[in-house]
């Protein structure tokens, strides 16, 4: 396992545990949906905290060795693992998302999942897509304008920039910024303020801010695996996996 459930009062805290940089795979992705539908279907849990161990809060799904989205797909067959996305941005019950360091590519989604976030000045987001040659994923580039802007969505797509704790807190992607002996402590006193409020109008609230969430998370990745699965063809991918693993520049060629 994973993903860790506790209960504290109406707060169910979940914690990541896939060490050492919590990446996202389908098992992983799916034990937090799990975790998830355990906290909607119990009336006493109000607030959802989710965290993660270590140094990296999550660096993505590992392209290197267990890329998730990969496999070839029969035609019309959506990816399994963007099925298991969509399903994280459905959660009923609001989520607080403590971010400690590295949100990257798939973890940056993660982050995104959550309606607040609480980061220290060393979190960093990162939407890495184009120094790996490829298309964005897990929704990000539906929501992440939603949270910041076109503008400044744009500049992190198309950039790759990190985003560092002070910019992101600028930016409206972290909702407090806070040191890390105090993160824990700080993302779960939001949690439980969240918990206090009126169950039925806090979700009804939450209803009506969100949306259709969910259906636009399945749009969107619906295009965006068709877009990676035809840029993962190409050099510029390989090449762009291989200097990210390598720690370089990518020497892209545009084929």
């Amino acid at each position: 396992m994973t993903v860790e459930f506790r209960r504290d009062a109406a707060v169910a805290v979940l914690t990541l545990r896939n060490p050492p940089h919590n990446h996202l795979g389908l098992g992983t992705i799916s034990e937090l949906g799990d975790a998830f539908d355990s906290a909607d279907r119990d009336p006493d849990i109000r607030a959802i905290l989710l965290r993660s161990e270590g140094r990296v809060f999550c660096a993505g799904a590992d392209l290197v060795n267990a890329n998730p989205v990969a496999e070839p797909l029969p035609p019309g067959a959506r990816s399994p693992f963007y099925v298991a996305a969509a399903r994280l941005f459905g959660v009923a019950t609001p989520v607080v998302a403590a971010v400690q360091g590295a949100a990257v590519g798939a973890g940056l989604g993660l982050a995104l999942v959550a309606d607040f976030r609480v980061a220290t000045p060393e979190a960093r987001f990162v939407a890495n897509f184009v120094a790996l040659g490829l298309h964005p994923g897990f929704g990000i580039s539906a929501v992440l304008e939603r949270v910041i802007g076109r503008q400044r969505a744009a500049m992190m797509l198309l950039t790759g920039r990190r985003i560092r704790g002070e910019e992101a807190e600028r930016w409206g992607l972290v909702d407090q910024l806070v040191p890390p002996d105090r993160l824990d402590e700080t993302a779960l006193a939001l949690a439980r303020e969240i918990a206090a409020g009126a169950p039925l109008a806090v979700a009804s609230t939450r209803r009506t801010l969100r949306g259709d969430l969910r259906a636009l998370i399945e749009a969107a990745t619906d295009h965006e695996l068709a877009e990676q699965a035809r840029l993962m063809r190409t050099e510029d991918f390989a090449e762009g996996v291989r200097a990210v693993s390598e720690r370089r520049p990518g020497r892209f060629v545009g084929r």
